[in-house]
């Protein structure tokens, strides 16, 4: 059996890969996480809003066209709108200022194409954690025993204390809040900072989809229970902490 860790400085936080397998050594879960490095600073060169020569920079002035565009980045562009009609517009890339920003679901996505390598190198229990995007595969191999990830997600207001934890084998789970960089999601509808919630997880198949959700759920709060009536949403769930009081509520099959 081998297992590897990793932690990669990118995308103005730590990108952390826990990597095992029973089949393939410790220098193929390593190449394939130097595969995943490259991968994410490709990423960040593609898709930041900060680096002015950066493929989303180009477009928010407009200086292409989403057609003459790569067809990554015309993946994350069609994801954004179908996530954006699924909410009903509480997630909206093209609402912010400065034009169109997928900062709100490319972590998740970007999270799922680094599982996607991974896989490829022989690694069959895997967790990526793209600061509070996480996709999960295989559950957590440990000394021949196999288990459920266990995710935690951490009081909003006092970060040295975890209020939930989700047992996930496979699939995605995503959290916004004000945790890394304070109040900064933007309500689409009215231009300033979102109070619809003070915490959001989302859990199901697809990181990029769990990952603007939760964005959405930062928006509209318990208004936004109507959106996981979507058929389409089936498979996913929610864990939302209030944005005033004490208060927690939950949507779908929770892990």
């Amino acid at each position: 059996m081998a297992r590897v860790t990793r932690e990669i400085e990118v995308w103005g936080t730590v990108l952390y890969v826990d990597v095992a397998s029973p089949d393939v050594d410790v220098t193929a879960l390593n190449a394939g996480l130097d595969q995943v490095r490259d991968f994410s600073f490709h990423v960040d060169e593609v898709f930041s809003t900060y680096k002015p020569d950066s493929v989303v920079s180009k477009l928010r002035r407009n200086e292409i066209d989403i057609v003459d565009t790569t067809d990554e980045v015309k993946d994350v562009w069609n994801r954004c709108i179908a996530a954006r009609d699924m909410s009903a517009g509480a997630f909206n890339p093209w609402s912010v200022e400065g034009g169109f920003d997928p900062s709100g679901l490319v972590k998740g996505w970007a999270a799922d194409k680094c599982a996607e390598i991974l896989q490829v190198h022989g690694g069959e229990h895997i967790l990526v954690n793209a600061a509070g995007d996480l996709t999960l595969r295989g559950g957590s191999l440990i000394d021949g025993v196999v288990t459920p990830w266990s995710i935690g997600v951490v009081n909003p207001d006092n970060r040295q204390e975890t209020v939930k934890h989700f047992q996930i084998s496979d699939g995605a789970i995503a959290t916004s809040g004000t945790y890394e960089r304070g109040a900064h999601i933007v309500d689409p509808h009215t231009g300033m900072i979102a109070i619809g919630a003070k915490s959001a997880t989302v859990i199901g198949p697809d990181g990029a989809l769990a990952d603007a959700l939760a964005t959405a759920l930062m928006v509209e709060g318990r208004d936004g229970a109507i959106i996981f009536g979507n058929p389409e949403l089936a498979q996913y769930s929610a864990w939302v902490i209030d944005r005033y009081g004490d208060v927690a509520w939950s949507l779908g099959p929770l892990s």
